[in-house]
Parts: structure tokens; C-alpha cells; sequence
């Protein structure tokens, strides 16, 4: 089965319809949470991506803030100030949607996660110190995660072993070993300087994985970003890839 997988759309709907463009044809969409904060579409996000038949989506920390199920305090005032604006834009359709999803999904032999496995909302992936921590209480083969903003892939050869860094290889198909965690990055913001959204087909039949970007129109989303109201830096940073 062809899988296009997404993470960190945050509310990016120029981002994700790129995206989605550039992928097709796909049989099922995985989508590892934070559909919404940051961007001035949650509501057209997570509408287009509740539309899809065969839809795993999880729910990220930036979800739950605009669901008023984590305190504000927890973030940087860009964070709160959006997640405060998302919360009065979201309808009642989509916060009831939003409120259904899991924060953790373990779909043998891969485990999709937010964070990370062990602390699904929070927790960074961002180094093999961390990966290794993971890998150690991981069930499954394989794990994907997002959180971070970052495409990044991890991998332990041996039981017990070191877990080093791969080298992300772009638009080209990788073959998946155990035991692996991997993150295909952000579509709505890409915070590794390249300001393209990010995404990844997965073939669950030939254990492959292919690390993709999309271009899309940036100022058109940072013209709707300053119209609602959001934090300027918010508009900034999408330009840059940080």
C-alpha cells in the first residue's frame, strides 16, 4: 500500500494541498498530528484531511492546545497567542473531531506517534541519545514520528547496539531495516532552512520510504497569517524554513 504520510501542517492549507497534489496517487494518509496552531487555516486543515476514506490521524500538542487540554503556559507567546486565536476559530465539528484522536497509534510493525512512543505529545526525537531511549521500549519494527519540524531518520543495527543518524535522501526510495524511528518533517513549517513542506511516501509492501518536498505559494499564506492577526514571526519563519 502506497502511504503518504504528513506531520506539522499547522493550520498550512496552501502547504497541505501542495502536498497532496504532489503525492498523488496514494491509498491511505497517516498524519502524525498538529493539524492545526501557528498557521490562519485550521479549520479548512482539518476538513480536508478528515475527508480522506483511509485516514490514521493522530493528535499533536499544538491540538490539544487549541482544545484548551494543555495550558497555554507550557508555550512561547507566539504558541499561546495562536493557539488562543485557533480555539475561537475552530467550529464545533472540528473540535469534536479533534477531541476523538489518538496520541498513539501502534499499527504492526509500525508504531505512529506525535513526540515519540514513550511520551507521546511531548517528548523530541532529535538525537540518538533520545532515539536510543525509544528504540529500547519500542514493540515494533518501526516508528514514525513528528514533533520536531525536522525530516530526520534513526537506526539501531543490532539489539543493544549504537543508534546513529541516517542521511535523509530525497526523492528517493529507501529501504526500511529494523530497527528504525523516522520523521518526514513538516508541511506547514519546515524548521531545517528549506522552506518547502515536507512529507513522505511509505510503501508498507516493499518496506520503502521516500522523503519528499512540495513547493507552495508562501506569501499567499503569510498575507493570510497577518490579515488574522497572528504573531508577524509566524509569517517570518515560513519564508526562511525555521
Amino acid at each position: 500500500m502506497r502511504v503518504l504520510v504528513i506531520s506539522d501542517v499547522h493550520a498550512n492549507i496552501t502547504a497541505l494541498e501542495a502536498v497532496l497534489d504532489a503525492a498523488r496517487p496514494f491509498q491511505a494518509l497517516w498524519c502524525l498530528g498538529d493539524t492545526v496552531g501557528y498557521g490562519p487555516d485550521p479549520n479548512e486543515c482539518v476538513e480536508l484531511v478528515r475527508s480522506f476514506p483511509n485516514l490514521t490521524c493522530l493528535i499533536g500538542n499544538h491540538d490539544q492546545a487549541a482544545l484548551g487540554v494543555i495550558p497555554l503556559a507550557r508555550f512561547n507567546s507566539d504558541a499561546q497567542e495562536s493557539a488562543a486565536w485557533t480555539r475561537g476559530a475552530l467550529n464545533p465539528e472540528n473540535i469534536a473531531y479533534l477531541e476523538s484522536l489518538p496520541s498513539k497509534i501502534v499499527m504492526d510493525p509500525f508504531t505512529l506517534a506525535h513526540g515519540s512512543p514513550r511520551q507521546p505529545i511531548w517528548e523530541y526525537i532529535l538525537d540518538p541519545q533520545a532515539a536510543a531511549r525509544n528504540l529500547d521500549d519500542l514493540r515494533t519494527e518501526y516508528c514514525l514520528v513528528g514533533h520536531s519540524h525536522l525530516p530526520l531518520i534513526f537506526h539501531r543495527a543490532s539489539n543493544n547496539g549504537p543508534v546513529t543518524p541516517t542521511a535523509v535522501k530525497w526523492d528517493e526510495a529507501m529501504r526500511l531495516v529494523p530497527s528504525m524511528i523516522l520523521n518526514p518533517g513538516s508541511v506547514g513549517q519546515p524548521r531545517d532552512l528549506d522552506p518547502r513542506a515536507a512529507y513522505a511516501i511509505l510503501d508498507t509492501d516493499g518496506l520503502t520510504w521516500e522523503a519528499r518536498r512540495a513547493e507552495y505559494d508562501i506569501p499567499q499564506v503569510q498575507g493570510r497569517i497577518m490579515k488574522a492577526g497572528l504573531p508577524p514571526r509566524l509569517a517570518q519563519r515560513l519564508v526562511a524554513g525555521w
